[in-house]
């Protein structure tokens, strides 16, 4: 008798202890944990049921860590097991290898012997089932036993309903504050790459993931790059390449639909050698859908072994997807309202000098000519005929830069032909035979910065025009991971790179193009040496 008020007792307490605790993970272990106390059953566990009646989280008590990864994979609800999952009513066994449905245990797995079992109900379903083995001081478990666990599975739902609704609310506010951090970063006027940045950094908090990934087109047909992470092995992953065909990523984006996977290690069609690098297990890819496809596929994942998402994660993780996209979609709105604004501004500019200084000048130097035809001192006429000669670059200087102050004429990826035009003058004016190679699809990426590419180039030309003493020269565009290089070079003279470096010779040339390279967000590198030539090499994002 005082066994059984001592049992009542602890049940009470046990449902005291569970409606006081709201941390899903920590109610699962204390249900497992109080199952096994109240039944002196050496082992105990509770399996989740998930999609399709398996076994998605498998909770234990009485086998340390080092047995579970001996054990290896988590059982999904065979044998005995699964019993309980397809006929949901208690059930007691002396030996569970008597009965007809039992598989035996997988290699490394602790004998057991005596069983019980319980369904737990939560949310009008059964949420999982209390299984108990080896009672401790019996050969098997008693009717009490199997009365008191059923009394504890029915506080154990109640319990397990309060901390999802509160998980719930949690994940709710989560999705907000995550919504409100990147519409903010939007409003405020960032650049996309720290805007796909925060969307990645958002997803995997919401998530409770190890590691977040955004992979968008690189700009070359068939190629996609991971433009952010964040999370485990982030540095790693930022700026790697991976086919649009042979990727998950790019089949999520042609098709528009998410994709989940307990081991993505595991599929033949993932890119490996992206998912190998990121160490990456269970996972999720939703498409960052907009107006008239994908820009994109935003992945959450957890490493090699880690616990495995949930269906209710996924549409959490989607729906931020979608919030995300529209921010983006806005993002390139209010940055082509910007650019297009500006080159309004440089037109406006570029006009009035083409239309005022310039004619301005051009008449000043017609006037000065006709003076020297007109006066018969030599030397005088000499003179005038070096101001013209003077106005005359100075007209070519402001043309110049008329020329960096219209994007228009770049527009509609013509930064290619900017380039090969730039050649084309030199050779023009006897300057070196220049071989251009460009990649036509990074060069219409680059569009928006085609100004500031085509005044470096024509600084780094003038340059080899007027100093190298060059035959061959080649002007390149290419694209390395996921810079972008501009590289310059000569079978000129050459030069003591260490001193320009230094500030020790030269003029206010090299020193401009760096300024320039900074500007695009990049670096200039000079390799060069007398009698072996020179290569000017400046690296900047896409």
């Amino acid at each position: 008798m005082a066994e059984l008020k001592d049992r009542k007792d602890t049940l009470l307490q046990a449902g005291l202890t569970l409606a006081s605790e709201l941390s899903l993970p920590v109610v699962l272990q204390r249900i497992v944990d109080l199952a096994a106390e109240i039944s002196d059953a050496r082992f105990g566990a509770l399996g989740v049921i998930g999609e399709g009646d398996t076994l998605v989280e498998f909770v234990t008590t009485g086998i340390d860590a080092e047995a579970r990864q001996a054990i290896g994979a988590l059982p999904t609800g065979r044998g005995v097991l699964g019993v309980l999952i397809h006929d949901p009513r208690p059930i007691r066994l002396k030996n569970i290898a008597d009965h007809p449905r039992s598989v035996g245990f997988p290699a490394h797995h602790p004998p057991m012997r005596s069983f019980l079992g319980a369904p737990v109900q939560a949310m009008g379903r059964v949420y999982g089932n209390l299984y108990l083995a080896d009672k401790r001081d019996a050969e098997e478990f008693s009717p009490e036993d199997e009365e008191a666990l059923t009394v504890l599975a029915t506080q154990a739902g109640v319990a397990i309903a309060n901390a999802v609704l509160y998980e719930e609310v949690r994940s709710r506010e989560r999705w907000l504050d995550a919504i409100r951090q990147i519409t903010t970063n939007v409003l405020t006027g960032g650049d996309e790459g720290m805007l796909l940045g925060s969307i990645a950094e958002r997803a995997r908090e919401l998530a409770g993931a190890d590691a977040a990934t955004i992979v968008v087109h690189s700009g070359s047909p068939g190629e996609l790059v991971v433009a952010a992470a964040a999370g485990a092995r982030a540095d790693e992953l930022r700026g790697e390449i991976l086919p649009e065909d042979g990727s998950i990523s790019g089949a999520v984006m042609r098709t528009g639909e998410s994709r989940m996977f307990d081991d993505v290690s595991a599929e033949a069609h993932a890119y490996q050698p992206i998912v190998a690098l990121g160490r990456h297990g269970p996972s999720i890819y939703v498409p960052l859908r907009v107006q008239g496809g994908s820009a994109g596929t935003l992945m959450v994942a957890n490493l090699k072994g880690g616990a495995r998402f949930s269906p209710a994660t996924k549409a959490l993780v989607e729906s931020l997807a979608d919030a995300a996209s529209v921010a983006i979609e806005y993002d390139r709105a209010q940055s082509n309202l910007r650019r297009l604004g500006l080159m309004e501004e440089r037109e406006r500019i570029a006009k009035e000098l083409h239309d005022g200084i310039i004619q301005s000048l051009f008449a000043v130097g017609m006037s000065l000519q006709g003076t020297a035809l007109m006066t018969k001192d030599v030397e005088m006429a000499s003179r005038i005929e070096h101001a013209v000669d003077e106005l005359d670059g100075v007209i070519r200087d402001l043309r110049n830069y008329i020329f960096g102050l219209r994007p228009g004429i770049l527009a509609d990826r013509q930064l290619e032909q900017a380039l090969r035009e730039l050649a084309r003058e030199v050779e023009s004016r006897g300057g070196p035979a220049v071989d251009v190679q460009v990649d036509s699809a990074l060069a219409a990426r680059l569009t928006s910065r085609s100004a500031d590419i085509v005044q470096l180039a024509r600084e780094a030309l003038s340059n080899v025009a007027r100093h190298a003493r060059a035959s061959k020269a080649t002007l390149s565009l290419e694209r390395q991971g996921s810079q972008a290089v501009l590289t310059m070079s000569d079978d000129g003279a050459g030069f003591d790179a260490e001193h320009h470096d230094a500030g020790e010779a030269g003029g206010s040339g090299i020193r401009n193009m760096r300024e320039r390279a900074a500007t695009l967000g990049g670096s200039l590198r000079i390799a060069s040496r007398a009698g072996e030539g020179t290569t000017l090499t400046a690296t900047f994002p896409q």
